[in-house]
């Protein structure tokens, strides 16, 4: 019998589960990719997991068909291998071999910060979830704040800095550009 925890007690281990503290840990892979890829929350990285194991087994089963379901069997292959094309998750359309490798580093990789670190927009990725999060990037139109942001090869083309961010200011005065309207504003 364990004795009842004092109010003190109860506020240090608020944020602990003592009954699935083993479960919640996670592996050392894990870890590592939270790290890597500055993932917040681990619940995302469980998500890209489940994803990626999604599609790893439909990319199975559509090998797995025989000879007689030839033509459904393209079809499927082509709309799968197109849909992760277009979300940035394989590198070409050729081979149904890519749905096989698709891990939730490919997920990750497909983050909006570490698109800004490919963009060049940010020196590192711990930078680069700050700029997000602060609210000084902007996806198209709307001013984007959650860095678990999934972006696709259509709208990576639109990722700028908000209108009223100060790092766009010091970009604009960096490079000469800056007009005297946007003084103004």
């Amino acid at each position: 019998m364990v004795r009842k925890l004092k109010y003190h007690e109860q506020k240090l281990l608020k944020r602990l589960e003592l009954v699935s503290w083993e479960a919640a840990a996670g592996s050392l892979a894990e870890v590592r990719a939270l790290r890597r890829y500055r993932v917040g929350r681990r619940e995302d990285y469980a998500r890209y997991k489940a994803l990626s194991r999604a599609v790893r087994a439909l990319a199975r089963r559509l090998r797995d068909l025989g000879p007689a379901g030839g033509a459904f069997r393209a079809r499927c292959a082509a709309a799968l291998l197109e849909k992760l094309y277009a979300m940035g998750l394989v590198s070409s359309r050729r081979s149904l071999a890519l749905c096989e490798r698709v891990s939730a580093a490919a997920f990750c990789r497909r983050r909006l910060p570490c698109l800004l670190l490919k963009l060049r927009m940010a020196q590192n990725l711990r930078d680069a979830v700050a700029f997000v999060e602060q609210g000084h990037v902007r996806l198209g139109p709307e001013v984007v704040t959650d860095p678990a942001l999934l972006v696709t090869r259509a709208m990576e083309d639109f990722i700028t800095w908000t209108d009223a961010s100060r790092l766009r200011r010091k970009v604009l005065d960096y490079n000469q550009e800056r007009d005297d309207f946007d003084l103004a504003a």
